[in-house]
């Protein structure tokens, strides 16, 4: 049985999986092969068995009294709407006395006003009346049938004591006192009898043997699988903008965005249907459920859409829409709880009866997370026991299950976004229209520009400062008075400020948003603040809690590593002779403008393609753990003896993906994360090769002398450690972490290579 009770934490037998607010998941549900979720689960789901409701027309007749009692109550409505409507003719009647001088005929085709409209009612009533002692009989019939037929079955229709079913009894008494106290059972057809309280625990639940006298057939009935359709690309996103929703700010930036992008993403479907040739993509059924956006999660987006709140995630979300409905899949979106409940299954009520249709499988769940969550913290016993537990972590999942907005965390998979990219005209364009000292400031809140005079001065010596601030007219942002501040902006306004800055400042919040990498592909230079000592749960607020040990030394590490000079500059503020021969160099640098692929429409359709063809968190892993003993490794030392590389001769796994040639393996130097060290050597670390390395055979092809071998749960083995010569492998697949570091240990790393402009891919990936 599988429940989730009212604090979001989800049973699944014997694990735990705690749901908490503020995710964005992806999981299987019934028909549905993926569901993007983000939202607080309350009420509990458990299991059921599949078939047809056998409660229908017991549910009808429970509906009887209280149609009937409606029936009478419109009577009564229309008798009095009768005698107000008798009365006000009399009153007019009157009148009309008066005013005829005392003539007390009226003429054929001049009736009192009102008495055809009276007669109506009066005939209305009497079907109603009629009507309602039909339904009467009708009801005394059916009441009286039902009594007889379980007079009949009474002797059937007691609880049995069965040894196989220890619990029947017991939640007999349970319903007989309590089966009034949610909706959901009246729903399934409990209507106080015994027979009810057996057909419901023995065919809704299992507590109980199913009655002989019962038709099994329909609940044995097994679903009939959905004809597999091929997915076929899609150029005319409408239809998505219909099932997106309205009467929500978030919801109407979200489909402004969607509409201008249309242009770029059809062009982007046709270069990835040649690039793909005749590959078949199986179409998949997606739920959707925004749950940010739910008001029962507080929807803090939407009211602050229009006064400078953060888009960065309502971007995301656009594009993950616009990419799967691009690439050719079925989509279902909600953004209310009602509605996410209407789509699992869930019947009316307080959640104390199980779903409607089959369950979700934790394999299936895709978590949309902007900063990641390690293993460490992911893995509930390890957590709880190591120091690790946070509010968002312990969810027992695949890491990769989890997907980011950047691909700063390789455990995780990198789902991205979109920037509009210019075709060459228009970057001609922005070329000969640059001001060459402009500079637009990183932040729409003033409470970013606080404490940031100095830098201000200083920029203001060199470059005309502009700001989007948002205020309200009877009150003015607290900005220098040399800024000139345009208000919060719509997109395109936005967009067309940028065309014609230089420079696009950062002042450290927010992190790691998507506006540097818009600035960058409209031709401007980011210049963004290092940070000493790096930023993390441990020193800083805004991380603290968040499921993830990473260390930011940068506003917007993703720019600063991956893209880089001239086009993204990091200096320390804190140095203001360094900031300010930064402004200068900036001045005298030209740089067109630039997107890297990944953040291209193309880039994520291709990306997201990948993921939905070849990410199976449902198989079976395919390397033993500990203990197993292969015929032949399938690695060799590569030539100068530094890495392991995947045979050519070894055959390769066949459900692995990425694929296992891809696979190079170094030993980390002491205190070195695999992080580090895969990007050390131009590579990046891939945990699902972590299962091929964990054996005592890797630490003997690098010539790394093992005294002792064993077998623990942490999430830095496998790993050597010195002194002592011991050499530890991973106990629990679900530790096996890319990320995490101590100088005790030199961690033996699994990385591959990579598409050029698409981390998330090796170059045989696709």
């Amino acid at each position: 049985m599988i429940t989730v009770n009212p604090d979001g934490k989800i049973m699944v037998r014997r694990c735990l999986v705690t749901l908490r607010p503020f995710r964005l998941f992806v999981l299987g549900i019934g028909f549905f092969t993926l569901c993007f979720l983000m939202t607080s689960l309350g009420g509990q789901f458990s299991a059921r068995r599949l078939g047809d409701s056998p409660f229908t027309i017991r549910t009808e007749v429970m509906g009887g009294p209280e149609s009937r009692g409606v029936l009478r109550k419109m009577s009564d409505l229309l008798e009095l709407m009768v005698k107000r409507m008798d009365a006000l003719a009399r009153l007019e009647n009157v009148s009309e006395l008066h005013r005829a001088g005392g003539d007390l005929h009226f003429p054929a085709d001049r009736m009192p006003p009102g008495a055809g409209l009276m007669e109506r009612i009066q005939a209305i009533a009497q079907n109603v009346s009629d009507i309602a002692v039909k339904v009467d009989q009708i009801l005394r019939h059916s009441l009286l049938l039902h009594s007889k037929v379980s007079e009949g079955r009474r002797d059937q229709c007691e609880a049995p004591s069965d040894p196989k079913f220890p619990d029947c009894s017991g939640k007999v008494e349970w319903m007989r006192a309590r089966w009034t106290s949610d909706p959901c059972y009246a729903f399934f057809g409990v209507d106080g009898t015994e027979c009810s309280f057996l057909i419901y625990l023995s065919e809704v639940e299992w507590f109980c043997p199913p009655l002989p006298w019962r038709n099994q057939t329909a609940a044995q009935r097994a679903p009939k699988p959905l004809p597999k359709v091929q997915a076929v690309f899609r150029s005319n996103l409408s239809h998505l903008l219909d099932l997106m929703g309205s009467g929500k700010e978030s919801l109407i930036f979200m489909k402004k965005r969607t509409k201008r992008l249309t242009a770029q993403w059809a062009l982007a479907a046709q270069r990835l249907a040649q690039k793909l040739g005749a590959t078949r993509r199986d179409q998949k059924q997606i739920l959707v459920h925004i749950g940010f956006l739910t008001e029962e999660s507080g929807d803090v987006f939407s009211p602050r859409v229009l006064k400078g709140g953060p888009l960065g995630e309502m971007v995301q979300w656009a594009d993950i829409l616009a990419a799967l409905y691009v690439l050719g899949h079925g989509l279902r979106v909600t953004v209310s709880l009602k509605e996410l409940q209407s789509n699992l299954g869930v019947p009316p009520g307080r959640g104390s009866c199980p779903l409607t249709m089959p369950l979700p499988l934790i394999c299936r769940i895709r978590v949309i997370d902007t900063f990641g969550t390690e293993p460490a913290y992911n893995h509930e016993e390890y957590a709880t026991l190591h120091g690790y537990r946070t509010n968002w972590g312990y969810w027992n999942l695949n890491p990769k299950q989890f997907m980011t907005m950047f691909p700063h965390t390789p455990d995780n998979s990198f789902m991205g976004f979109v920037s509009e990219e210019l075709n060459e005209t228009e970057k001609q364009l922005i070329k000969g229209g640059k001001a060459s000292n402009m500079a637009v400031v990183y932040g729409k809140e003033a409470s970013i520009w606080k404490g940031k005079e100095k830098f201000l001065g200083i920029l203001n010596k060199y470059m005309e400062i502009h700001g989007t601030v948002y205020y309200e007219s009877q009150r003015p942002p607290e900005v220098p008075a040399f800024v000139k501040n345009h208000g919060l902006l719509p997109q395109p306004e936005f967009q067309q400020l940028l065309r014609k800055a230089k420079l696009f400042i950062g002042f450290g919040f927010p992190y790691e948003g998507p506006a540097p990498l818009e600035a960058i592909a409209n031709g401007c230079i980011f210049l963004q603040s290092r940070f000493s000592p790096p930023h993390s749960s441990l020193n800083h607020e805004f991380f603290r809690g968040k499921p993830t040990s990473r260390e930011v030394f940068s506003q917007h590490p993703y720019a600063e590593n991956f893209i880089g000079k001239p086009h993204v500059w990091t200096v320390d503020y804190n140095n203001s002779e360094e900031f300010e021969a930064a402004i200068k160099a900036i001045m005298r640098t030209q740089v067109d403008p630039y997107l890297p692929y990944e953040y291209t429409c193309e880039g994520m359709l291709e990306r997201i393609h990948a993921y939905i063809q070849h990410q199976d968190f449902c198989v079976a892993p395919g390397p033993a753990l500990p203990g197993a003993h292969t015929s032949q490794s399938p690695f060799v030392l590569a030539p100068n003896a530094t890495h392991l590389e995947w045979a050519q001769n070894a055959s390769l796994a066949p459900a692995a993906w990425p694929p296992a040639h891809s696979l190079r393996a170094w030993l980390a130097t002491p205190g070195r994360a695999c992080t580090d060290t895969c990007l050390d050597h131009g590579l990046i670390c891939e945990p699902s090769f972590f299962p091929f390395l964990n054996s005592q055979d890797a630490f003997l092809k690098l010539q790394v002398p093992c005294d002792s071998t064993e077998s623990e749960m942490n999430h830095l083995y496998p790993a050597f450690a010195q002194p002592g010569q011991e050499c530890y492998l991973q106990k629990d697949p679900l530790l096996f972490s890319c990320a995490g570091s101590n100088t005790k240990y030199r961690r033996l790393c699994p990385c591959r290579d990579f598409r050029k402009g698409q981390v998330a891919l090796c170059q045989g990936c696709l």
